[in-house]
């Protein structure tokens, strides 16, 4: 799958807009695709919280670290698309740039705010060049006349924060940070009660469902927290400790398609299935085959999802039975249960 701005990224690079240092480079949220092999991946430390893109980079030979050098000659970086994360990762990779010498270099393709994006790092630092490609456009500038006090302002752009009255902590750049989105609530309120045994959270979040799943359900002896985003997880774990349950919890940083570390009685989810703007059903189905495969027999999986997403053929392969219990607001919440052998 091609990703635009990936390759716009390093376009600068190919072209020796951009000299590539000996060492010491450093690629916030990187991610890996055909044009990451023209790098040297002894030079190059990845920070990246997303488990499949993590994932790839190190099976690529990349290094991929939370921890970050005081300070990098050259600094690539892909901006998501939510303003406050993206404004606070430009932030965050112009005070890792070495004083007046360092460099940052971003892309963003222009349907996720490419133009916002470049003025965005203008205001931070003098912009040396841009180029517009793929869609795409990739900008970058020396880490001098830095606006220090816009600087300091923007790294705390996508810190946790309480939200619903604090309720939760969450921050920008989660899916629906700041409120419990429609699908997740209609899957609470339609969840039973008399939920009992172990039971896992796939796509948990920041951990609404779990939540839901503690204070509904008294039976539950043990809740297993499933989440690609590392960021969401670490305050998915946050909430649901301060809630002081009596169930054992785990909490799991990966892509749950790539299978389940126990058996469970039952299961909650509310998948992702999108990517920009993109339906995804893949991603949902990969849910659903995840679960199946992760479930005792007669377990239950209990999903919310997009009413238009065709998730009936991979039901009926991969469970039993299934029903749909509510189909409101646009999403269907659905139950299935694992079939006997």
């Amino acid at each position: 799958m091609k990703d635009p701005a990936l390759e716009t990224l390093l376009l600068p690079l190919q072209n020796e807009a951009v000299a590539m240092p000996t060492s010491g480079a450093v690629f916030l949220r990187a991610r890996m695709g055909s044009p990451m092999r023209s790098l040297d991946a002894a030079n190059l430390l990845c920070q990246q919280s997303f488990a499949p893109d993590k994932d790839a980079l190190e099976v690529a030979g990349f290094s991929v670290s939370e921890e970050l050098p005081q300070s990098a000659p050259l600094v690539l970086v892909l901006p998501p698309r939510q303003r406050g994360e993206a404004r606070a990762l430009l932030a965050k990779a112009v005070a890792l740039a070495k004083p007046v010498s360092g460099v940052v270099v971003a892309a963003v393709t222009n349907t996720e705010g490419a133009k916002t994006a470049e003025g965005d790092l203008a205001k931070l630092l003098p912009l040396a060049g841009k180029l517009s490609k793929n869609k795409s456009r990739v900008f970058w500038g020396q880490a001098q006349e830095v606006d220090e006090a816009l600087l300091a302002q923007w790294v705390g752009l996508d810190a946790p924060r309480d939200i619903l009255d604090g309720r939760f902590r969450s921050r920008p750049g989660l899916f629906a940070w700041d409120h419990i989105d429609p699908a997740s609530q209609l899957l609470v309120n339609t969840l039973p009660t008399n939920l009992s045994g172990v039971g896992a959270d796939l796509g948990a979040g920041f951990g609404v469902l779990a939540a839901e799943v503690l204070r509904k359900c008294p039976k539950v002896k043990m809740l297993d927290l499933y989440e690609a985003e590392k960021r969401a997880l670490d305050l998915a774990r946050d909430n649901i400790e301060a809630m002081q349950s009596e169930a054992l919890r785990e909490y799991y940083w990966q892509d749950v398609t790539k299978g389940l570390r126990k058996p469970y009685d039952f299961i909650v989810s509310n998948p992702p299935f999108h990517t920009g703007k993109a339906d995804r059903a893949d991603l949902g189905q990969g849910f659903i085959r995840a679960a199946a495969r992760g479930l005792r027999v007669g377990g239950h999986l209990w999903m919310v999802a997009n009413r238009h997403l065709p998730y009936e053929d991979t039901l009926d392969k991969t469970f039993g039975s299934y029903k749909i219990l509510a189909d409101e607001g646009g999403y269907k919440v659905i139950h299935a249960i694992k079939a006997g052998r």
